[in-house]
Parts: structure tokens; sequence; C-alpha cells
């Protein structure tokens, strides 16, 4: 038969359970208040900062592997291309032609001006220093061009510079034969609109509820509909 604990053992009991209630409070406590700091600064963080650490992360790790290539006498630029699998590749080769040429069609009447401009400008020939300190010194003064300058009849278009002009020109014709005018209204489409407005508006109802109303459409065309 177990014997009856007394007052002054009870209550010691009690202490010891109040004591560690009181020490897990404070544990709680100091957890919460570390995760509510941690938090705040995340939020005080920038929005790109996982994307930021994941790059930095990966730009050690690549640098790293590249040193222990160096290392080993191995070519790092090799070994990448090795772990890389032939849709990657292509999709980054895709990637870095798309870049070369951001302009991918017509945008603006400046942006089309600018592009020529650059496309000429790569096709011209390298400068021949001679035939320019040449011309320099037959021209003079004129030679920088200015209000009273004339340069009609002093200068003359080399046949090569003639010919280039003309080839350009012809493959511009080229080109342009194989474009074709966009229209705005389909000819064999139903018209089911009354001005501009209205044709906007059929067409956003028709994008969220074709599927919906096609049949009861098709029953109304036929005279089938109940």
């Amino acid at each position: 038969m177990e014997q009856t604990k007394t007052a002054s053992e009870k209550l010691a009991e009690r202490k010891a359970r109040l004591l560690d209630l009181h020490k897990k409070r404070q544990e709680a406590r100091t957890d919460n208040h570390q995760e509510v700091v941690a938090e705040d600064a995340r939020k005080k963080l920038p929005k790109n900062w996982e994307a930021r650490k994941r790059q930095a992360e990966w730009i050690m790790a690549d640098d790293k592997a590249r040193e222990e290539a160096q290392a080993a006498g191995k070519d790092y630029e090799r070994l990448k291309l090795l772990e890389v699998s032939a849709i990657d590749a292509d999709r980054i080769d895709k990637k870095k032609k798309r870049k070369d040429n951001p302009d991918l069609g017509f945008s603006t009447y400046e942006a089309q001006t600018a592009r020529q401009y650059s496309r000429l400008v790569k096709t011209m020939p390298a400068r021949d220093m001679a035939k320019y300190e040449k011309q320099k010194e037959e021209l003079g003064e004129d030679f920088y061009g200015g209000p009273n300058s004339t340069l009609h009849s002093r200068t003359k278009d080399t046949p090569g510079a003639i010919n280039n002009m003309v080839k350009d020109l012809e493959q511009q014709i080229e080109r342009r034969k194989k474009y074709s005018r966009r229209r705005i209204y389909n000819d064999d489409a139903d018209v089911d609109f009354i001005n501009e407005r209205n044709s906007k508006f059929n067409k956003k109802l028709d994008r969220f509820y074709s599927e919906h109303t096609a049949e009861i459409k098709q029953n109304l065309e036929r005279g089938t509909a109940i």
C-alpha cells in the first residue's frame, strides 16, 4: 500500500510542475519572438531576393566547379555541354538568336528605320583611309559640309557603290513581294455586328461563351430551335 504523501511533498510537486510550465512558457515566448523578428526581416527583403539568392548560389557553385575542372586539367565548357540535353541546347540557341535580333517584326516606322540602318551599317565595307585622306585633301573645307558648301559636281559614286545600292533595292523589292496586307476583317466570316464597338463586344462574348452556345446558334441557323 502506497504511503500517503504529506502536504509538504504535494506542495513541492506542484511547485516543480509550475516551474516546468513556466520554463516552457518562456521557451515558447522566445521562439515566437525569434520567428516574428525573422518574418519582419524577410518582409524587408527585396521581392526578388529568393531569385537573387539562387543566382548567387549558382554562380558560387559554377565558379567552384570551374576551379575544380582547371585543377584537374579539364575543359570546363566541354564538361558543361555534356550535361545539357539536345532540347535544352536548342532552346538556348533560339534564345540567343532572339537576343541578336530582338525586333522580329514591324512595330513602328522609327523602329523599322533603325533596324534598316543597323543592317546597312553591318554590310558596309571596311573604311579605306587612303581614299578618305585623298577626298579630304581634294575637297578642303567643303569636306565637312556647311551652309555654303556645294558637293554636287565634286563627288562621284563608284560603280561598286552603285551596284551595292541596286542590289539592296532589288532585295527589298523581293522581300515586299512575300508580304501580304493584314486584313482587319475576314470576308468569309459571318457578319453579326453593326459597328466596330459591337464587333469587339461580340468577340468578347464569343471568347467566353462560344462553347456553351454553339448548339443553340446552330439550331437557330437551321430553324430547328424550340
